[in-house]
């Protein structure tokens, strides 16, 4: 048995307390600590805030300890009890690693607990201390981690089969509040770190019946008996990391609802398809999932052309189900999707890479993106999720209703997340064409394509029409909207004097005119930049030039922005034929 002890024991460091016990170590035994954890696909080298790793054993004397590598650690011992003690540094505001300050601690385990070399599928217990102080003796603790002492939503004592599901329960502590529904007959508990004044009835509601769609499109009974849901609370923030029986969540303040009667704006919505998306994964990807991830391997990156249909398929259903719940209408799901849609139409590096290799290359280019993302890679989330609706579009046309991306899931879940068999390469095209009884080469070969994939045909069969449009302006981000004539190609944000260029589109006058993100942009013709700069630009004609003047660092930069139409990188979708819209949407 593997034993650990983790206490909060210095809020206004950021230090967790942590003492490993190895009951039966070997004599040469050596410890490590995952380098990225499953779901967030970048190295992130969790040892790297490890601090004092010093062992003794049974009679406190000192074991030599010998670091091999950033994260492994060898013990020179005599095959008797050890016990590793040390500290983790905890200062990430995200739903990846660790945090503690005298509001709230939470902590995924892969940052916080090293694992014994050959005892991974040992049993592993974890005793979590309150915190000492006085001032936090109000603390309450949430975790989907199997309890063998003290009672719910206390400090106690939690078991493990082996290290892998160890790390799958993260840990949420603080003066939260809570509440819970049922779905399906499982409970459901909700938590929120944070000053917030959610309306606790109407959250549940809204996610009981999300929940209960996703359940039974699967099918009953789900697949854990219980259920988290923990979002940290913020005056700005988004974020989410799945685990097989809960998700950590991070939301603006102005994301949650406050009342019964509040309409669904675009921050509930969002939040909503948050734990839409969080929650679609406890099927597709901690149960259904790539062969290379049967099992994890956490010590070093791990590769698979795979991530669309898990993370694009994913953002497929995150807002449909929203809509297929009843949480949002027709029109709402629809301007989702344009949202969508437009996130992808935007970037030119949708020419430049494909999917299996957007896939592919997460490690090192989705999870590092710079300034110059847009224009050199593609989502595999975002057109991951244009291809599942594709997918879902041709199987409802191609059998006449008979089946759907639906379908395709359930046989997913049947052959592949409920015998642990992980999928191949080519696993989801061979059940595809199980469904349209045919072969669906041509289909799939959208995947290794750098082509825009053809959405307004398809959609057309089912009453929607798509178009493009220009940007309203910097703030547009699709559907509906006053198209402006003139373009700038440029993200920016306002400051105190000018404003800052976030991004340049490939090829754009911005870019044209010697624009970089960074910048500071000072004045326009003469003018002072400000964060009406989209609207100042109407007033010229194609053809016009005009002067630039920017900071670039310390130095100040001229240049000639051309005056050009802008580009048709908006996507807008009309309800034409309800009839044919429902056969798809209802």
């Amino acid at each position: 048995m593997i034993r650990y002890q983790i206490t909060p024991s210095n809020p206004h460091a950021h230090l967790f307390d942590v003492v490993m016990t190895i009951e039966q170590p070997a004599q040469s035994q050596q410890v490590w600590l995952p380098s990225w954890l499953p779901g967030s696909y970048m190295v992130r080298d969790f040892a790297k805030n490890i601090i004092g790793l010093k062992a003794v054993d049974g009679h406190g004397n000192p074991v030599a300890v010998t670091q091999l590598d950033k994260q492994t650690w060898q013990l020179l011992t005599d095959g008797q009890t050890v016990e590793l003690h040390y500290q983790v540094y905890a200062w990430d505001l995200s739903v990846r690693t660790a945090f503690l300050d005298s509001r709230r601690g939470f902590f995924n385990g892969s940052s916080v607990f090293l694992a014994a070399r050959g005892q991974e599928n040992s049993e592993h217990r974890v005793t979590i201390i309150p915190p000492a102080s006085a001032a936090l003796s109000d603390w309450k603790l949430a975790t989907t981690l199997k309890r063998a002492s003290g009672n719910d939503w206390g400090f106690g004592d939690f078991y493990a089969a082996d290290y892998d599901e160890l790390i799958d329960h993260p840990v949420e502590m603080g003066c939260f509040t809570h509440t819970s529904f049922e779905a399906c007959g499982v409970r459901h508990d909700i938590v929120l770190a944070g000053r917030h004044h959610t309306c606790l009835p109407r959250l549940c509601r809204d996610l009981k019946a999300i929940c209960e769609y996703q359940i039974k499109l699967f099918g009953e009974p789900a697949p854990f008996d219980r259920y988290l849901f923990m979002t940290a609370v913020l005056d700005e923030g988004f974020g989410g990391l799945e685990h097989r029986a809960s998700t950590a969540l991070m939301c603006g303040r102005n994301d949650l609802p406050t009342s019964e009667q509040q309409g669904v704006d675009k921050g509930y919505r969002t939040y909503l398809s948050l734990c839409s998306h969080e929650y679609f994964h406890n099927w597709n990807v901690k149960r259904i999932k790539p062969a290379r991830f049967v099992p994890y391997e956490l010590e070093a990156e791990s590769y698979t052309r795979q991530l669309w249909a898990y993370e694009g398929i994913t953002s497929y259903y995150d807002d449909l189900l929203t809509l297929k719940s009843g949480r949002v209408d027709t029109q709402a799901y629809l301007q989702m999707l344009a949202e969508l849609m437009t996130r992808v139409y935007r970037g030119s590096g949708r020419t430049k890479q494909s999917l299996t290799d957007s896939s592919f290359n997460a490690w090192t280019k989705f999870y590092k993106q710079d300034e110059n993302a847009q224009n050199a890679i593609v989502s595999y989330y975002t057109k991951g999720a244009l291809f599942a609706l594709l997918l879902d579009l041709t199987l409802r046309h191609e059998t006449l209703g008979k089946h759907s991306l639906d379908d395709l899931m359930r046989l997913l879940w049947q052959e592949h997340g409920q015998t642990g068999i992980g999928t191949g390469d080519l696993s989801h095209q061979q059940l595809v064409a199980r469904l349209l009884g045919r072969e669906c080469d041509d289909l799939f070969a959208w995947l290794d394509s750098t082509d825009d994939l053809p959405l307004p045909e398809i959609l057309a069969k089912f009453g929607v029409k798509m178009s493009l449009r220009s940007s309203a302006g910097n703030t547009d981000t699709g559907g509906e909207g006053k198209a402006l004539n003139i373009g700038f190609g440029a993200k920016y944000r306002a400051e105190a004097v000018g404003v800052k260029v976030i991004t340049v589109a490939e090829g754009s006058p911005a870019m044209r005119a010697g624009l970089s993100a960074g910048d500071l942009l000072i004045a326009a013709d003469g003018l002072k930049a400000t964060a009406a700069l989209d609207k100042f630009l109407q007033q010229y004609q194609p053809g016009q030039q005009i002067e630039l003047v920017w900071l670039r660092r310390d130095e100040l930069m001229l240049g000639m922005l051309p005056i050009e139409e802008a580009v048709a990188d908006t996507v807008v979708l009309e309800l034409e034929d309800e009839s044919k819209a429902n056969a798809w949407l209802k």
